[in-house]
């Protein structure tokens, strides 16, 4: 069942294979024993790839709410039998959220749940959890579907800067129409990103960042500022350090909406039960909240 529900979420039988790392004959054979097992063609083949017959969706219905009963189900009985969540947990962030947040707090989620296993999944492109497979996404912003649960964690602001250098060579903006004659950092993936909000005279007001340098990782675009290429929109949390070194320094702190949003954990409804996912989360609230000292 598991396995019909992955084919069915990725719609190709060498995506599945490669995500279980057996051939894909195995996965076909797999698959025609389900078929027969039923008496029904549960999967229609083509050239556009797979996609469940009327039967198929019927019975892919029936496997996504008995696999999540048996994950809760074995989750608990780990948990009873060890007195630890275990199990591997598939995680979904952002560059920035991965590298300034999760990354550091790994060490002591592995001090207190030594037999999680945890494979994480950097894009700044918003996951399909089913499709994916992600039991986790730390995301900022409200959840944008019915079928999930979040739990805020923490907050996200974000503000101007370039470097120093930079800065000495092309001028510092004092207004934010100005922006217009810099080499600006902007995100191919995220076009919300690249409205820049502004407060001018007490009113709101956003610049659309023409990009000069663009990436569709946040990470990289930080990047590209620190090497002296331009002004960027970054997360404070990965800037302000670097402000403190001396290495970046403000741009417009004054005009600045740092519209701060949400940091939440996102789960697919039931999933959040599980023992190994609830012991992430509960991890990373505390964690968010402050990272206790080493």
């Amino acid at each position: 069942m598991h396995l019909f529900v992955r084919v069915a979420d990725l719609g190709s039988l060498s995506a599945v294979a490669r995500e279980r790392d057996v051939p894909v004959s195995q996965v076909s054979r797999t698959l025609a024993r389900i078929e027969k097992a039923c008496n029904a063609r549960l999967i229609h083949r083509s050239t556009h790839g797979l996609t469940p017959t009327a039967e198929g969706l019927t019975f892919l219905e029936y496997c996504r709410r008995l696999t999540s009963t048996m994950d809760e189900l074995e989750g608990e009985f780990a948990s009873h039998q060890s007195g630890q969540a275990s199990g591997s947990v598939r995680v979904a962030a952002s560059s920035v959220l991965a590298e300034h947040l999760l990354i550091p707090s790994f060490d002591r989620l592995q001090q207190a749940h030594p037999l999680l296993r945890v494979e994480l999944v950097v894009d700044d492109r918003m996951a399909d959890m089913a499709r994916d497979g992600i039991d986790i996404a730390i995301r900022t912003g409200p959840p944008t579907s019915d079928t999930v649960v979040a739990r805020p964690l923490g907050t996200l602001s974000r503000r101007l800067y370039a470097t120093p250098a930079y800065l000495q060579a092309h001028g510092t903006p004092q207004h934010p129409d100005e922006l217009h004659r810099h080499r600006l950092i902007t995100n191919s993936a995220v076009a919300q990103l690249n409205r820049w909000p502004f407060i001018v005279d007490g009113e709101p007001r956003v610049v659309v960042a023409d990009g000069h340098w663009r990436s569709g990782s946040t990470g990289i675009a930080a990047r590209l500022a620190l090497q002296g290429l331009g002004i960027a929109r970054l997360a404070t949390l990965v800037a302000e350090p670097l402000v403190q070194q001396g290495v970046l320094a403000p741009v417009l702190r004054a005009w600045v909406d740092e519209q701060p949003s949400p940091i939440q954990a996102i789960t697919l409804t039931r999933r959040h039960r599980l023992p190994k996912i609830k012991a992430c989360i509960d991890h990373w609230a505390l964690w968010f909240a402050g990272p206790p000292p080493a």
